[in-house]
């Protein structure tokens, strides 16, 4: 990216970050995966070198940066073949909650390990009903003298197994108005009553997903983050980082797609001269790579925009760079395959994986259809339609 747009302490850290990457690749997490481990290693190195917890505040242990940062570190571990999907969950949004809205008891327990990765949290809103529909939520809470009472479900959560706790989403009563609003418990992995099974995906991943059942989980008062009035605005100062960097997951999946194409092409010979000299190969991929630079773009918009503190005009553009980077890494992935051929679903290669993980951006954390719905009523003023 120009310079004009990037400062060179970015510059400087997408290279240290990409060295990292380079260390690790693919195949690291290709195995990783298929072993049924975690890429602990990896982890810990990011750990270490201060890339995990480069949004963190400096006085917690962290860099001091913002989710501009931390997408980056994202962007470019994923170019090198070995994102880490747990950054988006743990820094990103767990981190960024308990930074802006947690008590300053909830701040000093879990931010400083957040931040070197001795510790880790999931995040909890998806249910088996509610889907993208958040209003749906069930998972409700209730006072019981000093203490929280939560029952409901979850599905499609990431690395329970292997956090500290979970950020669950549930739903109290509003006393004046008797009706339920969003509010943010932390739940700690072995809390009586909070249970989980592994949800079983044609997607190979280091990180599980999971069902969670919460029957009648009893958390001290001091487990809800938060006001207890603030409602949305806590949930969607987690929800635009996760946006935020899915975009830098996916733009990164692309990126790593179309250098091993365009390596490819470069090299591959059948007739005179490398098949990368023919249009009906070179175009696609100068698409493919316009339009990862398009969505990286609005990605640095949006990561600019949250981290200056305008809450709506990140809301817009996170889902816009969610959106874009999604159908970038999808076409990126498609047209690598099959720049390669049959070499494209070979392991050799590490492509052919891809044509699924790839379709995470489309659907997760929020589906193509819902941005266009939030898009068509939020920014263009057209008519709800449900």
């Amino acid at each position: 990216m120009s310079s004009t747009l990037e400062s060179k302490e970015h510059q400087a850290l997408r290279a240290a970050v990409a060295a990292l990457g380079q260390k690790y690749g693919r195949e690291y997490l290709a195995r990783t995966a298929r072993e049924g481990g975690h890429p602990d290693e990896l982890w810990a190195d990011a750990a270490r070198l201060g890339y995990l917890g480069v949004s963190i505040p400096e006085e917690y242990g962290g860099g001091g940066g913002g989710i501009t940062e931390l997408s980056l570190v994202l962007e470019e571990l994923g170019a090198a073949g070995c994102p880490l999907l747990m950054m988006v969950v743990s820094p990103a949004i767990c981190g960024t909650v308990i930074a802006r809205f947690g008590t300053d008891a909830q701040k000093r327990t879990w931010l400083p390990g957040l931040a070197d990765g001795t510790r880790t949290m999931a995040f909890g809103i998806t249910e088996p009903e509610a889907g993208s529909n958040s209003h749906r939520i069930t998972t409700t809470a209730r006072r019981d003298g000093d203490e929280w009472v939560l029952t409901g479900r979850k599905v499609f959560i990431s690395g329970v197994d292997i956090a500290d706790a979970t950020l669950i989403v549930g739903r109290t009563e509003d006393a004046k108005t008797g009706s339920l609003k969003p509010c943010l418990f932390i739940v700690p992995r072995d809390a009586p009553g909070f249970g989980r099974s592994v949800i079983d995906m044609e997607l190979q991943a280091a990180e599980k997903q999971f069902e969670l059942t919460l029957d009648e989980v009893r958390l001290p008062a001091d487990a809800l983050v938060g006001d207890e009035d603030a409602g949305l605005l806590q949930l969607f100062a987690g929800l635009n980082p996760e946006r935020i960097m899915t975009a830098a997951f996916a733009i990164g999946m692309g990126r790593y797609a179309l250098a091993k194409a365009v390596d490819y092409a470069r090299t591959r010979q059948v007739w005179k001269q490398p098949i990368g000299a023919h249009q009906a190969i070179a175009h696609p991929l100068a698409a493919a790579h316009i339009d990862l630079e398009l969505a990286r773009l609005m990605m640095r918009k949006a990561a600019q925009l949250y981290d200056a503190g305008d809450d709506m005009g990140a809301g817009e553009a996170a889902n816009m760079a969610k959106y874009a980077a999604g159908e970038a890494c999808v076409k990126a992935v498609d047209q690598s395959v099959h720049t390669l051929g049959g070499n494209g679903l070979t392991r050799e290669y590490g492509l052919a994986s891809l044509i699924t993980a790839s379709r995470v951006a489309r659907i997760a954390p929020v589906s193509r259809e819902m941005i266009l719905n939030f898009v068509s009523h939020q920014s263009l003023g057209l008519p709800k339609s449900y």
